[in-house]
């Protein structure tokens, strides 16, 4: 990995990784510049572990639904890291890249519900009944809970990355560049 000169916050080497989380260097936290990033602060990493273990890996909103969910927010953000992240994400799940790309428009069915969805967060801060009513309907309750709890997530991550300009891991930005929408 290369380190990011250009922000008073660079992803953390592994040389310079923090003694009181090693443990977490193996993990999900070394592999991406976000946590590398995020390493500065040990104790917020160590709390942020097991949210999200449920935001990316537990949800109740299943991986495809959580992509598209996440899409938007990059989207929404303007947070071309996650954005790209997480087309990677979309595709390795086999979502094709003309729904990947209708996240940034008005996509329709189930699609558009969350996109409005995110939309509404960002907006008004909040759900409204009949979208709330419809999300639940048509995902469950939990899952509701679970799009506004993966939205603060990735607007957090979003704050850290576009605050300290994070570079796109290499691998991404290599996929990317090789895979355009």
């Amino acid at each position: 990995m290369t380190p990011n000169t250009t922000t008073s916050c660079p992803p953390i080497t592994d040389e310079q990784w923090p003694a009181e989380i090693e443990d977490m260097k193996a993990g999900f936290a070394g592999a991406l510049n976000v946590y590398r990033t995020m390493a500065h602060h040990p104790a917020l990493l160590k709390a942020w572990a097991p949210l999200r273990q449920h935001i990316v890996k537990d949800s109740a909103l299943g991986a495809v639904r959580s992509e598209l969910v996440i899409l938007r927010s990059a989207h929404r953000m303007g947070s071309a890291y996650e954005w790209a992240h997480h087309v990677n994400r979309a595709r390795a799940l086999g979502i094709p890249d003309a729904r990947i790309e209708a996240m940034r428009g008005a996509p329709d069915g189930e699609d558009g519900l969350i996109a409005r969805a995110v939309d509404a967060l960002f907006d008004g801060s909040h759900l409204p009944s009949i979208l709330e009513r419809a999300i639940s309907a048509a995902m469950g309750r939990q899952a509701v809970f679970d799009l506004m709890a993966t939205v603060g997530f990735y607007c957090i991550l979003g704050y850290i990355l576009m605050t300290y300009d994070t570079p796109l891991d290499e691998t991404v930005a290599r996929e990317i560049a090789n895979h355009q929408l």
